[in-house]
């Protein structure tokens, strides 16, 4: 229900002022033209309203109506969310190809969520009990790979008078009754909640467990914890997308929310057309029944690429609350800040460095600052893990969205492109990435590997540093003029490179590597570069090392030894003593 608050005096793209009533909210959701276009009150200034459209204005003139609705832009929630595809204000995408076509058509109105499906209620509430915001009522089976946990509302508590027995029902039909202060309320299984507002929980907690990945380079040397930030910048050609659709498939998470912010059209396709196809590991069944896809595409109102975050962020929290770990990936967080940055334009603000507006350090901050591991209203642990692309232009780091990310979060897997050029994936850049999550994150492998992952990482990270400082050597003397203890450091860093830290995702075997099989073949390399030295130090030369058999099965273990075969890697052990001890001999 709309009613009118004004007519348009001013328009300058998605950015539209109107003369009106007084009584109007900052961030209301109001509807703009005959078209009735979906917009968001910005800014008020006596009787002017400054609203931000979410939908194309081409055509609009001075003297349209503007109705309000009283509402904050709010997303629904409720069974029937996994499996769907939205656009940046949760029009289900699908819905509005079979209403418009291709095109997206200018006012169309549709309810995010199917209100005629019938979904299998089960209660696990009894009338007379006392329940609180966050409480669960029952659960519904929303996909074979998910229970859904239907929740009361954060902000309501009482006595239930009235809970449905188990059955199939609407997201709208009632299926209880709450007595509070303010009288009885029906509660349903569908919940609005507005998206620039996070989410109530009861606590945060420390985060203590990692976000396993399967991808060695970030697990083993830069890990993200359940609950943490993490950023992934890159130029163009270097890795990104890939990356993040390796970690969408392969991460321990429950859920996984992806939100295409402003990528290209062709890039966003792809996603649209691989992610229905693509089989979950752990069940065999599409990874789909756990996935929220939000697609926002460059070609799409430039308003709507900003609301697209939030409404991701507000989907992934939901699930949170739950008890599940959700993963969100934002692709990409730089075209959201040119969103950003273009509505500060249009709206004539003083700029700040390279044009965005003086705020985008506080909107970057209150959106990674939505990630966390906490303890939910019903007692439950869950969390939402945030990896946001960056594209900063031409590479450069020290650009303002690059630098300003790195403020509010702890992991950063720089991408390179010469790396990429080079076919080396994950292009992660071993020299210019870094998580502050590794001391939180000992115990946790002490645990689940019983070794020292901090020390093999550590020793790992020396080897690699000191490749770098050797190389500029090399390149102006030649390999020969080092000595072969340096040579040895050249070698053992090109097993961690090319045997370790490169991964590819087509490999059936090598797509994915568990934390044991990862610290193993870790401590192969590092055992393989303990014996060199040893033997080195007695008079062999490095060629001879080279030259070994096994050598060449530690570069190709990635893909030789299966996952659940990694007594495989002890056979390669003993073949690697067996050659080093014949080798030795001869130096006695």
């Amino acid at each position: 229900m709309s009613w009118q608050i004004g007519t348009v005096t001013w328009i300058n793209g998605p950015v539209v002022r109107a003369r009106g009533s007084r009584q109007v909210s900052m961030l209301e959701v109001v509807e703009v033209g005959d078209e009735h276009l979906v917009g968001e009150v910005i800014g008020l200034e006596g009787d002017i309203i400054t609203i931000q459209v979410y939908e194309e204005t081409s055509g609009m003139r001075p003297g349209a109506p503007v109705y309000g609705t009283g509402m904050p832009l709010s997303v629904e929630l409720g069974p029937g969310l996994l499996r769907s595809i939205f656009d940046g204000i949760q029009r289900p995408l699908p819905v509005l190809e079979m209403r418009s076509g291709s095109f997206i058509g200018r006012g169309v109105h549709l309810t995010p969520l199917y209100r005629k499906d019938r979904w299998q209620f089960t209660p696990r509430v009894k009338a007379g009990d006392y329940v609180t915001g966050g409480s669960i009522l029952g659960t519904v089976p929303e996909t074979p790979a998910l229970e859904h946990r239907v929740l009361v509302p954060p902000d309501l508590e009482g006595t239930l008078t009235w809970v449905a027995p188990a059955g199939e029902y609407t997201i709208d039909e009632p299926i209880a009754r709450l007595r509070t202060e303010n009288g009885e309320q029906e509660l349903t299984m569908l919940q609005r909640w507005p998206v620039r507002r996070p989410r109530p929980y009861r606590s945060r907690l420390a985060p203590a467990e990692p976000l396993i990945t399967g991808q060695r380079v970030l697990d083993t040397f830069f890990p993200l914890a359940k609950g943490g930030a993490a950023a992934i910048p890159g130029g163009f050609g270097a890795g990104k997308t890939v990356a993040q659709h390796q970690i969408a498939k392969w991460a321990d998470a429950q859920v996984v929310v992806y939100i295409g912010c402003g990528e290209r059209g062709n890039e966003m396709t792809e996603v649209l057309q691989e992610f229905p196809e693509l089989v979950d590991p752990r069940s065999g069944r599409p990874l789909m029944e756990r996935t929220v896809l939000i697609a926002n595409t460059s070609n799409m109102p430039v308003a709507a690429r900003e609301a697209s975050i939030y409404t991701g962020i507000t989907i992934a929290e939901y699930y949170r609350d739950m008890g599940y770990h959700v993963a969100l990936m934002a692709d990409s967080t730089s075209r959201w800040a040119e969103a950003l940055r273009e509505i500060s334009g249009r709206l004539e603000e003083m700029p700040a460095e390279e044009g965005y507006p003086a705020y985008l350090a506080a909107r970057l901050a209150e959106f990674y600052e939505r990630a966390g591991y906490v303890e939910t209203l019903n007692g439950e642990r869950g969390s939402v893990s945030i990896i946001g692309a960056v594209s900063p232009p031409g590479g450069d780091f020290s650009e303002p969205v690059t630098q300003h990310t790195k403020r509010f979060i702890r992991c950063f897997w720089a991408l390179d492109k010469a790396l990429a050029s080079a076919r080396h994936f994950p292009s992660v850049n071993w020299l210019e990435s870094y998580s502050e999550y590794v001391d939180d994150m000992a115990d946790w492998w002490r645990e689940q590997v019983e070794r020292d992952w901090q020390t093999m990482r550590g020793q790992a990270m020396t080897i690699l540093t000191e490749e770098s400082r050797l190389e500029r050597i090399v390149k102006l003397v030649g390999p020969d003029a080092l000595p072969d203890e340096q040579r040895l450091i050249l070698e053992t860093a090109r097993l961690l490179r090319e045997g370790f830290l490169q991964q590819s995702a087509l490999d059936e075997v090598d797509a994915y590597s568990p934390v044991q099989k990862q610290i193993r073949m870790l401590d192969l390399i590092l055992h393989f570069h303990q014996r060199a030295q040893r033997i080195i130090k007695r008079g062999a030369l490095i060629v001879m090392i080279h030259d070994l058999p096994v050598v060449n099965k530690l570069m190709r273990m990635k893909t030789l030894v299966a996952n659940d075969q990694l007594e495989k890697l002890d056979d390669i052990r003993r073949e690697l003593d067996e050659q080093m001890d014949q080798l030795e001999a001869e130096y006695r």
